[in-house]
């Protein structure tokens, strides 16, 4: 799923890791955002580090395989930590803190294989799509993943551009994003010297590096003392 979100490619042999990060920004109508993304796997031998994970996380995706009950079995136990973790910061910040969930049922190319049925995914989610979705999804057939992306960052009251078919893929020089920083806020400008704010970039950053425990605990305690608020705003970690 990642892959596709990322190049829009499907990797045959996936290779399960603790975890793996990716950085994407985005210059969407004069504004630049930076997407970070945290891909753990159902087991981390770290329940301190999954717990930091959980707190530094804004949006959240549940993957479990439609012809792999364990595996929804994980998410039934990591949609309650998550909201439970959640609520500890909640606590501290006296504010509603809204967690942007969506639960995928992978692998909808292989129905004749379910071992999950559609009540039980009915229990999982809830009755309020606007706290939590449900999308049957084929990563393998690329198959509902945008409209799922799309679901995402509009719970997350993100731009709809961030979605993979919603803006254009670019390949420059990573320092040349991270200049585009100084424009927030103002119009990009065209040859010519017109304003442009209708079009919408995306550029993965190459060897992007998870942000140090310490700098995860920092953002926390911003958001703890801001009232939930981070000062970084034009940051989002999925």
């Amino acid at each position: 799923i990642v892959s596709r979100f990322l190049t829009g490619r499907f990797e045959e042999q996936y290779t399960p890791t603790i975890e793996d990060f990716h950085r994407k920004f985005y210059s969407i109508r004069g504004e630049v955002y930076q997407l970070d993304i945290l891909d753990t796997s159902g087991n981390h031998p770290f329940p301190a580090m999954r717990r930091l994970s959980i707190l530094t996380g804004d949006v959240f995706i549940l993957v479990f395989s439609l012809d792999n009950r364990d595996s929804f079995e994980e998410v039934q136990r990591l949609k309650q930590q998550i909201l439970e973790t959640k609520s500890c910061l909640k606590n501290k910040t006296k504010e509603n803190i809204e967690v942007p969930l969506v639960i995928c049922g992978n692998k909808g190319d292989r129905d004749f294989y379910r071992e999950v049925q559609p009540r039980e995914i009915e229990q999982l989610v809830g009755g309020d799509p606007k706290k939590c979705a449900y999308f049957e999804i084929s990563a393998k057939k690329n198959s509902s993943l945008d409209q799922m992306f799309q679901a995402l960052f509009a719970m997350a009251k993100l731009p709809s551009e961030m979605s993979p078919d919603l803006h254009r893929k670019v390949s420059v020089q990573y320092c040349d994003i991270l200049h585009k920083k100084a424009l927030k806020g103002k119009k990009l400008l065209k040859e010519g010297g017109r304003g442009s704010t209708e079009e919408a970039y995306g550029i993965v950053a190459p060897f992007a590096r998870r942000p140090s425990v310490h700098s995860d605990l920092m953002y926390i305690r911003e958001k703890a003392i801001g009232g939930g608020h981070s000062k970084e705003k034009d940051r989002c970690v999925i």
